[in-house]
């Protein structure tokens, strides 16, 4: 194989559809306003009291134009459309143009934790009630993890490699730090890299309240007249996360890209640090967290000092809040009081495999514009007192190195160093 290219990577762009917005700018104009997007479930029946989700709102792909009735019929997989249309808004929001000279040269890569379970849902129905014939011939395709990758490149004209990193909720950050080695190392000028989750579906919300890690609420929680107030990480009565549907896009660019085609670079892919645990399943292991993290910075060849931010996993369960913050001291000691933390799901809700990559987007777009995003609904918890979260509102705070920390069922770890400009 040829050397390396060894080429500086960067952020061009990104889209998104979250709880708070069905694109990046409306999703960015809610989380700077400090709202949080979490409601009572709407997409379908529970009868378990975790039924306070994250919805992206006004999302109907029956009214895009590239949707037409076969298309809907035929791709029953939520995260097709979602995936197509994130990829397109992330395009757009770089000013990239796919011809024949970038189409080549340009690459996807689409995580997803669950990817195609609610078409899996609808043949299952089908085949029970309605007969063996009736499971859609289409139900394979529909289940490809790869498959809204390549549906995305039909739509938007490119040809360089798709596939779909498989990190479980921490695809987002893997998807990022796996097209920007394939850039590094020349394999392609561009890369589409993300995750995305449609998530809302009966039977994985049940089993998400079986294994007792959505919150569940009850009358005397705050969040039963308020659900927007079920997310709370970092909080003294943090009981679990809210489980979201959504999908980020960041497009990385090769710095010769971005100068030729005269792209604005919103930050550089500076450091990657990613690791497994070998430890549990779903219990995240501080050891290793605290390797990873310290691999981002060396790979950054940048000190703990230098980080001004750090945009947390901060999921709002007990023991994953404790264990980030036991990592977060572990690498930043003394200095952490003075490091804002901020926790996006606060506001969006846990998307599963999309969360990294909706979180890379705002914590650069917040370096950006030098503020600090905040984690919203908290109520200060005495075993967290060295910790800055950020507390309920934006906060100007000029910062040129910001940590984006993501963590997986299965023990994967992928944090990432982004340099802004």
């Amino acid at each position: 194989m040829k050397a390396p290219l060894n080429r500086k990577v960067f952020v061009v762009g990104y889209g998104a559809a979250t709880s708070l917005g069905n694109t990046f700018a409306s999703t960015w104009e809610a989380a700077l306003a400090g709202r949080a997007g979490s409601r009572r479930i709407t997409r379908c029946e529970v009868t378990t009291r975790s039924n306070v989700v994250g919805e992206i709102p006004d999302w109907d792909p029956s009214r895009l134009e590239y949707v037409n009735r076969k298309e809907a019929s035929l791709w029953e997989a939520g995260f097709v459309f979602l995936t197509m249309e994130v990829c397109r808004e992330a395009l757009a929001n770089a000013g990239l143009v796919i011809d024949q000279e970038t189409g080549p040269r340009t690459g996807c890569l689409i995580g997803s934790a669950l990817n195609g379970t609610d078409a899996y849902r609808i043949a299952m129905d089908n085949y029970v009630n309605r007969g063996p014939l009736k499971v859609s011939p289409y139900l394979l395709p529909n289940l490809c993890a790869n498959l809204p990758a390549g549906k995305a490149g039909m739509l938007l004209g490119f040809t360089g490699p798709v596939f779909s990193p498989q990190g479980a909720c921490a695809s987002g950050n893997h998807a990022i730090a796996i097209g920007s080695r394939m850039i590094r190392d020349g394999d392609c000028d561009f890369v589409l890299a993300g995750g995305v989750e449609t998530c809302l579906v009966p039977e994985i919300i049940q089993g998400f309240a079986n294994m007792l890690a959505t919150i569940k609420v009850d009358s005397k929680d705050r969040a039963f007249v308020d659900p927007t107030q079920a997310s709370r990480p970092f909080s003294i009565d943090r009981k679990g996360f809210v489980l979201s549907e959504g999908g980020g896009v960041v497009v990385l660019a090769a710095e010769e890209a971005v100068r030729s085609l005269g792209l604005t670079a919103r930050a550089e892919v500076a450091g990657i640090g990613w690791n497994s645990d070998a430890h549990h399943f779903t219990r995240p292991n501080q050891e290793t967290i605290v390797q990873a993290i310290h691999g981002a910075i060396a790979d950054a060849e940048i000190a703990p000092s230098d980080i001004g931010a750090i945009n947390a996993h901060g999921t709002s369960t007990p023991t994953g809040d404790s264990t980030e913050v036991q990592c977060l001291r572990a690498v930043f000691g003394r200095a952490l009081p003075g490091i804002p933390v901020s926790s996006n799901k606060s506001q969006v809700g846990h998307s599963l495999g999309a969360s990294a990559a909706i979180e890379a987007a705002l914590a650069i777009e917040a370096m950006g514009q030098g503020i600090v995003l905040p984690t919203v609904n908290h109520i200060p918890d005495p075993a967290f007192s060295d910790l800055d979260v950020v507390p309920n509102q934006a906060r100007n705070h000029p910062h040129e190195f910001v940590l984006s920390n993501s963590f997986g069922f299965g023990g994967t770890n992928c944090c990432i160093v982004f340099r802004g400009m």
